[in-house]
Formats: C-alpha cells, sequence, structure tokens
C-alpha cells in the first residue's frame, strides 16, 4: 500500500499532530482517534510511531504505520509468555522509525476490548483473536439447519470482549419464502436479546447496505464457522474481491478454511473490518459476565430465587424452574445456560483455587443428596 492511500498525507509525520487532529491524521481510516493519540504521547517523545497491526505472522507483524502504508517489523518484544499479552491483529503498536535492520514493534497500546476464546477443553489457556473492536459481526448460514446453541456460545464471547454483537444471517437468498425468512429471524432474536439481527445476501446484496453502515463507525470483527460465508461477506462490504472465497460441499453445506490468518480492511463506507478464520470450536474463556448478558431473562428470573445460590435444579422457591414449568422459559434456553455455565466454571476453575473448592463442595453436595435418593428408593434410609 502506497502512502497515496492515506488521505492528507505529505511531508514528514510532526508528532505534535498525534494529539490534535486526530479526525485528519493519515491513520484516522483505521480508528485512530484523540485517546489513542494521548496514550501514545510517551512513546511518540521517545521517536517511535504508532502503527496499527493489520495481520501477524510467526515472529513478525504487518502494520499501517503514517504516511508509510503497510510494513513488516518483528514482534520479538511483544511475544511474552502470556498467549493473552501477544500481539494481535488489532492492536496500536509503537514501532521503530524506518532505517533498522530489522525494525521493531517496540510495544502496544492497552487494548480497549480483546475477543478471547479457550485454546482447548483440555487447558486453561486463552486466544486473542483481535484486539480493540467495538462490534463483534457473527456470521451464521442459512445454508443449514439453525444451531441456536452454538449461536449463544458466539454471543458469549462477543458479550465478553466488551464489543456489541450484531448477527448477520448470512446466505438469506437461499431462502425465498419471506415468511420462513421472518420466522428465522425471529427465532434468533430470541435466543439474542439486546442484538441486531440482519439477514444478509452478499449473492444479490440484500441487506450489506444495512449491515455496512452498521458497522462503518468503529472496528468490526467477523466471525462464525467455516462456510459461514464469513470472506463472500467481507468482500461485499470491502466492495472488492478481497477474500478468497471456497464453494462449499454439497454433500454437508460445510466449507473450507478459506481465511487462515486474521485480516484487517477498512472498508469504503467508514469503519474497519478484520475477518477471521472460521472457528470449529467456541470454547468459552472466563466469560460469566457474557453468558449472564446471552441469558439475560434467566438472570433476571433468577433474582428472584428463595436462595442466592440457587442452581436451578431442584431447589425450593426456584424462580427459574418456576418460569419453565409456566411455560414462560423454553426448555432449550435452560439446557444451554446451565452447559455454558458448567463449562466456563471449569474453565475458570483451572485457575482459581477459590473456584476450584466451591465446585469440589458443589460436586460432593450433589453426590450426597444422589446417594441418599438412591438409598430412599431403595428403602434403606437410616
Amino acid at each position: 500500500m502506497s502512502s497515496s492511500a492515506f488521505p492528507g498525507s505529505s511531508g514528514e509525520l510532526d508528532f505534535s499532530s498525534l494529539s490534535s487532529g486526530a479526525a485528519s491524521h493519515p491513520l484516522a481510516p483505521y480508528g485512530w482517534d484523540e485517546e489513542w493519540a494521548a496514550a501514545f504521547a510517551p512513546y511518540a517523545e521517545r521517536g517511535l510511531l504508532p502503527g496499527r497491526v493489520v495481520r501477524v505472522d510467526r515472529g513478525s507483524c504487518d502494520l499501517v504505520v503514517t504516511e508509510e502504508g503497510v510494513v513488516r517489523a518483528d514482534t520479538t518484544f511483544v511475544t511474552p509468555h502470556d498467549p493473552l499479552r501477544v500481539i494481535c491483529t488489532g492492536d496500536w503498536a509503537a514501532v521503530d522509525a524506518p532505517g533498522g535492520d530489522p525494525r521493531y514493534v517496540r510495544d502496544y497500546l492497552p487494548r480497549r476490548t480483546s475477543f478471547v476464546r479457550s485454546t482447548s477443553s483440555k487447558r486453561s489457556e486463552g486466544q486473542i483473536l483481535a484486539a480493540n473492536v467495538d462490534h463483534a459481526v457473527i456470521a451464521v448460514s442459512l445454508a443449514g439447519e439453525l444451531d441456536l446453541g452454538r449461536i449463544e456460545r458466539f454471543l458469549a464471547l462477543g458479550w465478553e470482549s466488551g464489543a456489541q454483537p450484531i448477527i448477520a444471517l448470512t446466505k438469506a437468498d437461499l431462502v425465498p419464502d419471506a415468511t420462513a425468512l421472518s420466522y428465522l429471524v425471529e427465532d434468533v432474536e430470541t435466543t439474542a436479546p439486546g442484538v441486531q439481527v440482519l439477514p444478509v445476501s452478499a449473492a444479490n446484496g440484500e441487506g450489506v447496505d444495512v449491515l455496512a453502515a452498521v458497522v462503518s463507525g468503529g472496528t468490526s470483527v467477523l466471525l462464525g464457522q467455516s462456510g459461514a460465508g464469513k470472506s463472500t461477506l467481507a468482500n461485499a462490504l470491502a466492495g472488492a474481491e478481497i477474500m478468497d472465497v471456497q464453494a462449499i460441499r454439497d454433500v454437508d453445506g460445510k466449507g473450507r478454511h478459506t481465511t487462515t490468518t486474521r485480516n484487517l480492511l477498512v472498508l469504503p463506507g467508514g469503519g474497519v473490518l478484520i475477518d477471521t478464520p472460521g472457528l470449529r470450536g467456541v470454547g468459552l474463556y472466563d466469560a460469566g459476565t457474557g453468558v449472564g448478558q446471552v441469558f439475560a431473562e434467566i438472570e433476571e428470573l433468577a433474582e428472584g430465587c428463595r436462595f442466592q445460590d440457587c442452581a436451578h435444579v431442584a431447589e425450593p422457591g426456584c424462580a427459574v424452574l418456576a418460569a419453565l414449568e409456566d411455560g414462560i422459559l423454553p426448555e432449550r434456553r435452560l439446557d444451554s445456560y446451565r452447559k455454558l455455565i458448567r463449562e466456563n466454571q471449569r474453565i475458570v476453575a483451572k485457575t482459581d483455587a477459590r473456584v476450584r473448592a466451591d465446585l469440589r463442595r458443589e460436586w460432593k453436595r450433589r453426590g450426597a443428596e444422589g446417594k441418599a435418593a438412591m438409598e430412599a428408593k431403595r428403602g434403606r434410609v437410616r
């Protein structure tokens, strides 16, 4: 990318401009603002340049750096042992001025938000997918049956990141019946309280302009399974064939990984988009707050339970179970809520001794209750 890609770029960068006139700064299209400028001031005094990470490879990354455009820099100084602290796509970095060989990224600014998932159900490590994101666009294909549980899982991670989730129901052209499409949207809206649900079709352009307007302010990350149409949607939003696209398999409607790295794109209508590889596994990572937001109606019902630590299983005076019996709360929602809560507790327990102890006590209590119930059933109550 040449310097001509940046509006208002001419001559040498005046470091005083980092703290004034952020809207006209060469990096403004990438999300640079007054707050980032203020945070970067100490690095500017050291002669370092600001840049936004658009792609990360092993040992290096590509950044958009002022008038230079995209440059490659060594990430030796920003690859700590903690996987959540390594530099990632979306970070604002402090990079050496031109001339060094190699040229290093020296540090990155504190993140406003970060999208993190668990790397494995057997380990407690997290993997950061994107940083400084305002919108988490969850792509869900209408080419197959909706998996509401998976949508809830993506939403939990989206809310936990600090970003505003948006659900894009892709391949809407495959549902030609307007009434059927309306029912699908309604099902997802019920599953996603407080989240905008947009049916879109990159094939005929349906809904793309609406989504483009929503993401025109700030940075958005595009998430979803392989075959969800993310790369096609990214191309539609970008107005160009930037991302490679592969056809889905006719056998099962699933796709292969088209995007293999996280890439940051500037959209013509404003805003920045980070496209991510298709995620086969979406493990929670300390996402208790996010789970609570996904199941806001259950959390609200729980406030009426008799016991503060009610597990909503068999406790007397449980308002959640009462809503289930009355048909107010769907059983699928409660089952999904319990599943995600248990999964998140297991992840947190791997690094939090207090949570581990609480879980052990809960398991012992339930084991004792189960044993007592079995003995009572067999008529051997002492």
